[in-house]
């Protein structure tokens, strides 16, 4: 089972018994706040992507990817070598050099906003840098009706529940058919969460077949 765009809207209103005007126009911040929520909550390596640049001399801010959304690493490059930066909190790293005038060789980065790294120290000189990340993909709402994406294609159960999640919300659902929402996401979030957190970095060469305790 997959999702177009059109077929999770209308499942939704199906689940619900709801076409009424107004819900049905707020469908898309429905869908887009459980595409959030599952971005948010499962590491799926291929939602990564590589993006390099150039930082500059005397400049402790780098730019961030458009569609960022968490880091992976940043490296430099060091006499034709690959150095790797540490991720810090904010604080961390502007403690750590709170004279920005004073220029070196970067060892931390944070994020400052939401369009900027802040390194530490300042750079001093202009070094090729590498960001590895999680970007953001484009949301099903962002296209046509019989549009599909990896989401709704391939989590398409936890997009679903995500969804009526927020539709209940919206509707100020009993709190058993939350609960009963809000458990069936749980369940097809684990089910991605053992796709994105195991599944996709490992092989059974390495690990062997899954085992389970028979009952």
């Amino acid at each position: 089972m997959s999702f177009t765009y059109d077929g999770l809207k209308q499942a939704i209103q199906d689940y619900t018994e709801n076409s009424e005007t107004t819900f049905v126009s707020n469908l898309p911040i429905f869908i887009r706040a459980a595409e959030e929520r599952i971005l948010k909550n499962v590491q799926l390596n291929l939602f990564m992507r590589n993006q390099q640049g150039t930082m500059t001399t005397g400049n402790r801010f780098l730019g961030a990817p458009s569609d960022f959304l968490a880091p992976f690493s940043l490296t430099i490059t060091v006499n034709n070598e690959k150095e790797f930066l540490e991720f810090k909190d904010l604080s961390y790293v502007e403690s750590f050099h709170p004279n920005e005038t004073e220029t070196g060789k970067p060892r931390y980065y944070a994020q400052f906003d939401v369009g900027n790294f802040i390194l530490a120290p300042t750079p001093n000189a202009n070094y090729d840098v590498e960001v590895q990340y999680l970007f953001r993909p484009a949301s099903l709402t962002s296209g046509a009706g019989t549009a599909t994406s990896w989401l709704s294609e391939n989590a398409e159960i936890a997009l679903l529940y995500g969804t009526l999640i927020e539709a209940s919300v919206y509707m100020k659902e009993e709190q058993d058919i939350m609960a009963m929402y809000s458990s069936r996401f749980a369940e097809a979030m684990s089910r991605l969460k053992n796709l994105g957190e195991a599944k996709e970095v490992t092989d059974q060469y390495r690990t062997g077949e899954i085992i389970r305790q028979k009952t």
